[in-house]
């Protein structure tokens, strides 16, 4: 049984920056791809980011390039969103997802691909 836990989320203005974090549990995590995917209101779950096992490899969202960062601990079975630059269009429930034995190119960006997800973290940005 995989178990994620992100938190991190919160209010904050336009322009602010937020660091989220993913805590997996029961997964060998050393070899997992692991990802970031958001969702708005009355919107789809999209794809914010994404990082290989090592770490070597990551992908975003165009709308996010530039200004967020993954990056991620094997030693402690933890991924981390870096947001800066933030916006309200940014506004949304931040999901981490997990996918194992890794990705690679636009596998990363499949939301369908990644088999473990946590419950979400918040974040709203003010205007």
């Amino acid at each position: 049984q995989v178990h994620l836990v992100e938190s991190g989320g919160g209010l904050v203005q336009a322009g602010g920056s937020l660091r989220l974090s993913c805590v997996a549990f029961a997964r060998n995590f050393s070899t997992d791809a692991m990802g970031w995917f958001r969702q708005a209101p009355g919107k789809e779950r999209e794809f914010v980011a994404a990082s290989s096992w090592t770490g070597g490899n990551v992908y975003y969202a165009d709308s996010v390039k530039g200004r967020f960062t993954i990056s991620r601990d094997n030693a402690k079975n933890t991924v981390h969103l870096q947001m800066n630059s933030l916006k309200s269009e940014d506004t949304a429930l931040y999901y981490c997802a997990e996918r194992p034995f890794g990705c690679s190119g636009v596998g990363c960006y499949d939301l369908h691909k990644y088999d473990y997800w946590g419950q979400g973290t918040q974040v709203t940005v003010s205007s």
